[in-house]
C-alpha cells in the first residue's frame, strides 16, 4: 500500500510539475510577444493573432506535426522516488539528449514519433516511472518568399503552416498559383500548383512549411476569363496545353442546363486583327474540338434564356412596390417584360400585380399589336385567379396603361386659374393656394362658391371631391370702381366738350 501511495504522490507531482512548466511559459512575455506575429498560418480553428497554447494543443492533435528546430518539450518521470522534470529545446542539429539517458536523431520524426522513441529511453531506464513527454512550445521560423510578389520578404511560420497561407495578401495580379516552387534547406527544390489544392483538396500540392524553405512565385503565363451559363463563372490560370475543352468541362464544372453552346462569344484582346480586340463566335463544335485559348481571352456561354420573348408595359405602371408614385404624377414608365409562349393576359397581370398603381386606369387599358388597338378591361382579370383572357400574349406586344387621374377647377379671382390634381382630404384652401391664392383687389373676404361634380352647391365645410368647381368671388367695391370710373369719367368728358361746343355754336 505504502508504494502504491508513494506511486500515485509521484504521478500527480509529475501533473502539477507539466502544468506548472506550461503556465510559466505561457506567461513568457518574449513567448506572448512572438505568438502575436501577423503572418502565422491560417489553420481551421486557429486566427492569425492565436497564442502559442494553442498552436501546442493543434501539434499534439495532428498526426503531420514534425519535430521542428526552436520546439520546447518537457519530459517528466519518476526516478528513485523523486519528480524528474526535463526542458528539451531542439537545436537545428536535431540530435535530441533524453535527460541524459540516451540521445535521439529526431530530423524528419513527427512528434508522435519522437514521443514513443525518448519515453522508451526512460522507461528502459526506469520502469514504471510513469514517463511523459510533452510539447509545450511549438517552433516559429521565418520562410523567405520571392518571385511575382508584391513585396520579397520573410514571413513568419510553424510547423503546421502550409504554403497557401503565406500567399494573402502576398500575390500580384500576374502571380501563378500554379506554378509555385518551394526550394527546402537541402537545395532540391519541387513546383507545386495551389489551385488543385484549393479545387480537388490535394494537400500534396499544398504542403507544410520547414525552416529553410525559400519560395518563389513564378509568373503567370495564361489567364481567361469565362462567364455566363457555366456552373463555376470566373478567371483560371490555364496550363500549357489546356483550352477550351478544359476551361468549360474542368474548370467552370460544364454547362449549366439552360446553356446555349450555338452561341458562344469570344472576345480576344491580345494578337487580334484591330487594336481594340475580336469578336469570334464560337458553338458545342468548338468546345469538343479544344479551340486554343489566348492569354487574357474573355469567353461568354449565353443561356436560353435570353431567347425568350419580351413585350413591353407602358403608362401609368411602376417597375415593384417600392418604387416611389407620387399622386398626381404624369411620368409614364416602360417596362420591359418576359414571358413563354401561350402566355395569357390575366396570368400575366396577375403574377405582376405590383405594377398598378391608385393612378393607373386599368379599365381602360389596351394593347398596341402591330397597327392593331385592342381595348383590355383589366379590372377582372387582378383579384379573379379563375378568369381567362381571350387575348394571348404576343412577341413585341406593347401593353398601354393610362392615367386615371382627377382634377379640381379653380376660378374667378385667384392669381393662376386652372385645374389641379386631386388630393383626397385636402380643404378648399389648399387648391386655391394651389391657384396662387386670392387677387385682393377683386376679392373680400376669401369668399367663393364651390360645386360639386352634379352641380350642388357646397360649404367650405364640406370636404372636397373630384371634379369640384371653386370660384373666387370678385365681390369688391373697389374693384367695380376702379374697373368702370375710367369709362364713366370719359363718357362725361366727351359729353361735357360736345355741350361746350354746341353752346358755342349756338352763338
Amino acid at each position: 500500500m505504502k508504494r502504491l501511495a508513494c506511486l500515485a504522490g509521484i504521478f500527480f507531482s509529475i501533473i502539477f510539475g507539466v502544468y506548472a512548466e506550461v503556465s510559466k511559459d505561457s506567461k513568457d512575455p518574449e513567448v506572448s510577444k512572438v505568438s502575436k506575429v501577423p503572418e502565422l498560418s491560417k489553420v481551421p480553428g486557429n486566427s492569425k493573432d492565436s497564442p502559442i497554447e494553442q498552436h501546442a494543443l493543434l501539434a499534439l492533435s495532428s498526426p503531420d506535426y514534425r519535430v521542428t528546430a526552436g520546439d520546447m518539450y518537457t519530459l517528466t518521470y519518476a526516478a528513485e522516488g523523486k519528480a524528474v522534470i526535463y526542458v528539451i529545446v531542439v537545436d537545428s542539429s536535431y540530435r535530441v539528449r533524453v535527460s541524459n539517458l540516451g540521445i535521439v536523431n529526431a530530423a524528419g520524426k513527427t512528434y508522435r514519433q519522437f514521443k514513443t522513441e525518448a519515453e522508451a529511453i526512460v522507461t528502459n531506464n526506469y520502469p514504471l516511472s510513469g514517463v511523459q513527454l510533452v510539447l509545450t512550445q511549438p517552433a516559429l521560423f521565418t520562410v523567405y518568399v520571392s518571385g511575382e510578389v508584391l513585396e520579397p520578404r520573410e514571413y513568419s511560420a510553424w510547423a503546421l503552416a502550409r504554403l497557401s497561407s503565406l500567399m494573402d495578401g502576398a500575390l500580384s495580379a500576374y502571380s501563378s498559383i500554379r506554378d509555385i516552387t518551394v526550394i527546402p534547406m537541402s537545395g532540391q527544390s519541387k513546383t507545386y500548383d495551389l489551385f488543385k489544392a484549393q479545387r480537388d483538396g490535394d494537400l500534396g500540392q499544398d504542403p507544410y512549411l520547414r525552416p529553410g524553405d525559400t519560395v518563389k512565385v513564378n509568373r503567370i503565363d495564361r489567364v481567361v476569363a469565362v462567364h455566363g451559363a457555366v456552373e463555376r463563372p470566373g478567371e483560371y490560370q490555364l496550363l500549357p496545353g489546356e483550352n477550351l475543352s478544359d476551361l468549360i468541362l474542368r474548370y467552370a464544372s460544364g454547362l449549366e442546363p439552360v446553356a446555349d453552346p450555338s452561341r458562344i462569344e469570344l472576345v480576344r484582346h491580345i494578337e487580334t486583327e484591330t487594336d481594340s480586340g475580336d469578336k469570334i463566335y464560337l458553338t458545342g463544335q468548338d468546345i469538343q474540338d479544344n479551340y486554343p485559348l489566348h492569354h487574357l481571352d474573355e469567353l461568354t456561354v449565353p443561356s436560353i434564356i435570353d431567347l425568350i420573348p419580351v413585350m413591353f408595359v407602358e403608362g401609368a405602371v411602376q417597375e415593384s412596390s417600392d418604387s416611389l408614385v407620387i399622386a398626381g404624377s404624369n411620368v409614364a414608365n416602360r417596362l420591359t417584360v418576359r414571358f413563354n409562349h401561350g402566355e395569357n393576359y390575366a396570368s400575366l397581370v396577375q403574377r405582376n400585380r405590383v405594377w398598378f398603381t391608385a393612378i393607373s386606369d386599368t379599365q381602360n387599358a389596351y394593347v398596341i399589336r402591330g397597327a392593331e388597338r385592342i381595348p383590355l378591361n383589366i379590372n377582372p382579370m387582378l383579384y379573379d385567379s379563375s378568369y381567362r383572357s381571350q387575348y394571348f400574349v404576343e412577341r413585341n406586344d406593347v401593353l398601354i396603361i393610362p392615367f386615371r387621374q382627377y382634377f379640381v377647377t379653380v376660378a374667378g379671382a385667384v392669381a393662376v386659374p386652372g385645374r389641379y390634381p386631386y388630393i383626397p382630404d385636402r380643404g378648399w384652401d389648399y387648391y386655391v393656394a394651389l391657384a396662387g391664392g386670392f387677387v385682393m383687389e377683386r376679392n373680400s373676404r376669401e369668399s367663393v362658391a364651390i360645386q360639386d361634380i352634379g352641380g350642388r352647391v357646397m360649404k367650405k365645410t364640406d370636404p372636397v371631391s373630384p371634379e369640384t368647381i371653386i370660384t373666387a368671388r370678385t365681390n369688391a367695391g373697389l374693384y367695380y370702381f376702379n374697373h368702370y370710373a375710367p369709362v364713366v369719367t370719359t363718357m362725361l368728358s366727351i359729353v361735357t366738350t360736345f355741350i361746350s361746343v354746341t353752346l358755342l355754336v349756338s352763338r
